[in-house]
C-alpha cells in the first residue's frame, strides 16, 4: 500500500469539496454582514493552514502571494480586510492542490510533525490537516444547504 496516495487522493477529495462549496456560493453570502465568520473568511482559513502545514516546518513555510496579515483568522476579532474573490480564493485552492502533490510524494510519514505546538508524526499532522480542511469545508457546505438550498457533492476520493 502507498501510504503516500492514499493521504494524497484525501486531501485532494476534501479540495475538490471546498472548491465546489466556493463555486457554488451564491454572492450574497460570500461575505454576508449577518455573518460573524464569512464565508470567504473561512475558505481561506482552511487553506491557509492546509498550506501551513504541507510544509517540513514553519520556518519552510512562505505564505501564499496574496495573503494579508490575519486574514487566515477565524473569529470575530479578525480585522475585516478586503475580502478575497472566489477567483482568489479558487486559485488558493489550486495552488494546495499543487503543494499536497509536492509535498506527499516526499512525505516521511515517521519524522517529526515539524511544528512544536503538534507533537506527533508528519502522518498523524496529514489526518490532522484533512480533518481541518474537511471540518471547515463543512461547516460551509452547511451554510449553503441551509441558507442558499444549495448541495455539494462528497468526494469519496481524490484524481
Amino acid at each position: 500500500m502507498d501510504i503516500n496516495a492514499v493521504v494524497c487522493s484525501q486531501y485532494f477529495a476534501a479540495l475538490t469539496m471546498l472548491k465546489q462549496a466556493v463555486e457554488c456560493c451564491p454572492d450574497s453570502l460570500w461575505d454576508a454582514e449577518s455573518d460573524e465568520n464569512k464565508f470567504w473568511r473561512v475558505a481561506y482559513h482552511a487553506l491557509f493552514y492546509t498550506h501551513l502545514y504541507l510544509q517540513k516546518s514553519l520556518d519552510d513555510f512562505h505564505a501564499w502571494e496574496k495573503h494579508w496579515d490575519k486574514a487566515q483568522r477565524v473569529d470575530k476579532d479578525a480585522p475585516s480586510g478586503k475580502p478575497f474573490t472566489k477567483t482568489e480564493i479558487l486559485e488558493y485552492v489550486d495552488t494546495c492542490r499543487k503543494k499536497v502533490e509536492e509535498r506527499t510524494a516526499a512525505l516521511d510519514p515517521e519524522a517529526p510533525s515539524g511544528f512544536h505546538w503538534l507533537a506527533f508524526n508528519k502522518l498523524e499532522l496529514q489526518f490532522y490537516n484533512i480533518r481541518h480542511l474537511a471540518q471547515h469545508t463543512g461547516e460551509l457546505m452547511e451554510r449553503l444547504g441551509s441558507r442558499a438550498g444549495v448541495n455539494v457533492d462528497w468526494v469519496f476520493k481524490g484524481v
